[in-house]
């Protein structure tokens, strides 16, 4: 990149100093001798430069992606084509990226993490929401300014270079393989929620200093996510439930980047204030470039046919015969050098180790500050233990370690990831509760839902899916049945219209004619549940229908005895309300007369004589 500083692209644009390098473009910090302002120049690939399949789409993308324009996207000025390759014409961000502030040993705090991810969400629903999709968010495509506000870099470039020729057969995707999505990795079409993954994986990575699910090749790497939800370490406290819901792998479950944002905006509430991020800046002191190291070809069709590891990149080294009087001389610097590091290292402080076993890793790492050590992390599953906690320490407690040595601890993540069993829509609580205990997980919350269509007591779902650690719950739903249903109030209706209205809540109407005073015949009187009462779906209602008033006609029992009539009167429904006359007498009258339509149960008054 040395060689290139000081060329003029496109009589315009004055090559500075080296800023980045990757696998498909070199990044200059450069002068617009035009408008005398410093901006950044990505000149890309030389091989790029006769391939009409990737100019024609560089073209259209980068005309595109100049029209973007937010806060929290790097803006493109101008693009071109010179004798080494086509080139953009970028905003400087002098505050370095997110890669580089990591790779001088930097971590985030969750506050900080929250704030890198809301400033990209942001970015991303802008883009997402007028049709780009990233397809490589890493850390090295997150730039900040001098005052920390973050930029997204290299939209639309992606795409372009998925169609050139000199990367893989048709279908590459130029990505990072630490970073892409499940969907990515499936070589599946990409929406806005595949760049929604790969952020959540660089905030894990930008607290913990580990990208979640990486291997030792690409395959594993990839392989290792595409059915696994991402589990948040325990460092990324409030911001942990908003990493899950973004690294599930199924992107319909998972939230866009506008959700994302909002989700971010709530955990804000939880944290503290962000601190201010200790920014890399742009251009090395030593006027070196920093390389991407993330930056890997993946080819959806050929993928499980390479074995790269997830930081390869090929480049040609050129074999030299030393002479010998410059073997000589390089063995005695040597020499000089060893002695002087071992006055150097003589001078250099020296402290106890703590015991740092059982404590957290919070703990560990503040008892270790003030020996100015470097602490390595190694991390992994172990029974019975609780995630963050430090299991072991090398140097151990008590022995004594120069300052800028290295301590090296291993935290537990927590017990192992096991299978969560498959259920089976037949499958009851019982059985359920069974699957789930014999794969050393518990059984959780258990809710119960209404479900017109899964019979009481079988199982509607159940969380997580995929894998969980050993002994952790697994929260059940399991069907209520179908919802009861409200009687409604029928009186007054006929029966037909009743039987119809019933029918259509899934009940059904059984007739029961009554007499009614008050209502008239064929109308419902009442219904049986009553009316606004809950019934079982397909259970039966009693619907009374009125017969009209219950009505008898006085016999004649003229002639009769008292006692006679009386039984005539009782035969008939009736009862003797009074006697006017000589009791054993015999009846010459009645009120009312014999014929006249009375209520059953009504009293008759006899009239009798000897």
């Amino acid at each position: 990149m040395a060689d290139q500083l000081g060329r003029v692209l496109g009589g315009r644009y004055r090559l500075l100093a080296p800023i980045g390098t990757g696998a498909s473009a070199h990044v200059f910090l450069a002068e617009d001798v035009s408008l005398r302002r410093r901006v950044a120049v990505k000149v890309l690939h030389a091989a790029l430069a006769h391939d009409e399949a990737f100019l024609r789409r560089f073209r259209a993308e980068a005309q595109a992606a100049a029209a973007l324009s937010h806060p929290n996207i790097m803006a493109v000025f101008d693009w071109g084509e010179d004798d080494d390759g086509p080139y953009l014409v970028l905003e400087h961000l002098s505050g370095g990226s997110l890669r580089s502030l990591l790779d001088e040993g930097h971590r985030l705090s969750p506050s900080q993490a929250l704030a890198v991810g809301l400033q990209t969400a942001r970015g991303l629903d802008y883009a997402h929401r007028r049709g780009f999709v990233h397809r490589d968010i890493k850390p090295a495509n997150l730039l900040f300014d001098d005052e920390g506000r973050l930029c997204i870099a290299d939209f639309g470039l992606a795409r372009a270079l998925a169609e050139a020729a000199w990367t893989e057969p048709a279908g590459a995707v130029v990505g990072s393989a630490r970073y892409a999505s499940p969907e990515q990795a499936r070589g599946a079409s990409l929406d806005g929620k595949s760049d929604v993954y790969s952020l959540a994986l660089v905030l894990v990575e930008a607290v913990t200093g580990e990208v979640p699910f990486a291997a030792d090749t690409t395959i594993a790497t990839l392989m290792a996510r595409v059915n696994a939800p991402l589990v948040a370490p325990p460092e990324l406290g409030a911001l942990g439930p908003v990493i899950e819901r973004s690294g599930v792998p199924d992107p319909e479950q998972r939230p866009d980047a506008a959700r994302l944002g909002h989700d971010l905006d709530r955990a804000a509430r939880e944290l503290p204030a962000p601190d201010p991020l200790l920014l890399a800046g742009s251009v090395k002191d030593d006027g070196t470039a920093p390389r991407d190291p993330d930056m890997t070809v993946l080819s959806a069709p050929a993928l499980f046919d390479q074995a790269l590891t997830p930081h390869e990149v090929v480049i040609p080294e050129r074999r030299r015969r030393w002479p010998l009087w410059a073997l000589l001389a390089v063995l005695l610097v040597a020499v000089g050098g060893a002695a002087a590091y071992a006055v150097v290292q003589s001078r250099i402080p020296t402290h106890v180790v703590p015991s740092l076993v059982s404590r957290t890793e919070a703990q560990a790492r503040a008892a270790l500050r003030p020996l100015h050590v470097n602490v390595v992390v190694r991390r992994q599953f172990v029974d019975a233990t609780k995630a963050g906690i430090v299991l072991d320490q090398d140097p151990s407690a008590g022995a004594k370690v120069k300052e800028h040595s290295r301590v090296r601890l291993n935290v537990s993540r927590g017990p192992p990831l096991v299978a969560v069993p498959l259920l089976a829509s037949t499958d009851d609580e019982a059985a359920a509760r069974a699957k789930i205990e014999q794969a050393g997980l518990t059984v959780g919350t258990v809710q119960t839902p209404y479900s017109e269509d899964v019979p009481k007591g079988r199982v509607l779902s159940w969380s997580p899916t995929g894998r969980a650690p050993k002994g952790s719950p697994v929260n059940l739903v399991v069907s209520n049945g179908p919802p009861p249903r409200q009687v409604p109030l029928l009186a007054g209706k006929k029966f037909d219209d009743a039987k119809q209205e019933l029918e259509g809540l899934q009940l059904h109407a059984q007739r029961v004619d009554v007499f009614s005073d008050t209502v008239p015949k064929g109308q419902v009187v009442s219904t049986s549940p009553p009316a606004g009462a809950d019934a079982p779906r397909d259970s039966k209602v009693t619907v009374n229908v009125s017969k009209g008033p219950d009505l008898v006609a006085v016999p004649n029992v003229v002639g009769k005895s008292a006692v006679d009539a009386e039984k005539a009167l009782n035969a008939a429904g009736l009862v003797v309300s009074s006697v006017s006359g000589p009791p054993t007498g015999v009846v010459f009258a009645t009120s009312p007369p014999a014929g006249t339509q009375v209520h059953r149960g009504s009293g008759v008054i006899l009239a009798t004589k000897h």
